[in-house]
């Protein structure tokens, strides 16, 4: 197909997305302190669940996770690295801390308390304990896990994408935390990226910056934690994974971010350059997540059963509140 077809294809559902980003701007002007991103991802819901997506739009709506991992590459210009540094190795031992723990507790909640079997477990965990769906379909195909099971996961993992969406915003307020120690805790507790960078914005600009590159720490262990379940499951699978195959699953946005990050704080580009990098990132961000709220499915999560919502339930509740305490401590 060439160009001008591949554009008139997603034309439509580009539009529906500038639309809704417009419309989140609008709605969002006149109130003070509320966030065009926050509205944007309801703008998304509402128009989903209500109308749908019509075939004629998917094509374009699917761009959404482009446009998020094209903003978090830009976001790369706004960080000031020595900020990062200085907190830096007590934000690594919280991310790491977050991942292997959470990775064996929900294991261990699923298959000792909810009596899960099988690759259901390892998919809850990664989802939970790494970079939500994403890490759900990656540690999946590693195990060469069953649609069903990562169909049940991934809706799981959605589900509580949207209730910390808006859950976490309103603990950060009613806990009274920084912009950096909200902004760590969403990016060690939430699951998706999208939805973390969403809520970190929510905050603040600042909290924003922290959630987003907490987040990306968590996201650049899905490899070795992928290889940890292939070795784990190796005697019970003929298929050994390849290197290939990782890194077709690896989040390779996170290098492209921290390219710009290296390129902004090296000198390179002008003040003004960097708020024009800003800007951009923005306006994408506002198209990803009117397509965030567009996968919003609530149709969807009603099939999903008691007992993986309980397994990622009790694991969100424990991560989260042990993270909290450590941040507060720490940060």
């Amino acid at each position: 197909m060439d160009s001008l077809g591949v554009l008139e294809r997603h034309a439509p559902g580009l539009a529906l997305l500038a639309g809704g980003a417009l419309l989140a701007h609008l709605l969002a002007g006149p109130v003070d302190g509320l966030q065009p991103l926050v509205v944007a991802v309801a703008v998304g819901f509402v128009f989903g669940n209500l109308v749908g997506i019509p075939a004629v739009v998917a094509p374009g709506v699917g761009s959404h996770k482009l446009f998020l991992e094209t903003g978090i590459v830009l976001l790369g210009a706004a960080v000031v690295i020595e900020e990062f540094l200085v907190a830096g190795p007590t934000v690594l031992a919280l991310v790491v801390g977050a991942v292997a723990g959470g990775v064996l507790l929900a294991e261990g909640i699923a298959r000792l308390l909810f009596r899960l079997d099988g690759e259901t477990p390892s998919l809850l965990a990664a989802g939970a304990s790494i970079c939500g769906v994403s890490a759900v379909v990656a540690v999946g195909r590693v195990l060469d896990a069953r649609g069903t099971a990562l169909t049940f996961a991934a809706a799981t993992i959605l589900i509580f994408d949207a209730i910390t969406l808006v859950a976490f915003p309103l603990a950060g307020e009613w806990l009274d935390l920084s912009a950096r120690q909200f902004g760590v805790w969403a990016g060690v507790s939430m699951f998706s990226t999208g939805p973390v960078a969403a809520a970190g914005f929510a905050h603040s600009a600042e909290a924003g910056q922290w959630a987003t590159v907490t987040k990306l720490a968590r996201n650049s262990l899905l490899g070795g934690v992928a290889i940890a379940y292939s070795v784990a499951y190796a005697a019970r699978s003929a298929t050994e994974p390849s290197v290939r195959r990782l890194w077709s699953e690896f989040p390779k946005f996170l290098l492209g971010f921290l390219l710009v990050a290296a390129i902004a704080n090296a000198g390179v580009l002008s003040a003004a350059a960097i708020d024009s990098i800003g800007t951009v990132s923005d306006v994408l961000f506002t198209l990803a997540f009117v397509g965030l709220g567009l996968s919003i499915r609530v149709r969807e999560m009603r099939r999903v059963g008691a007992a993986p919502v309980g397994v990622v339930l009790v694991h969100l509740l424990i991560v989260s509140a042990v993270m909290l305490a450590l941040i507060r401590l720490l940060l």
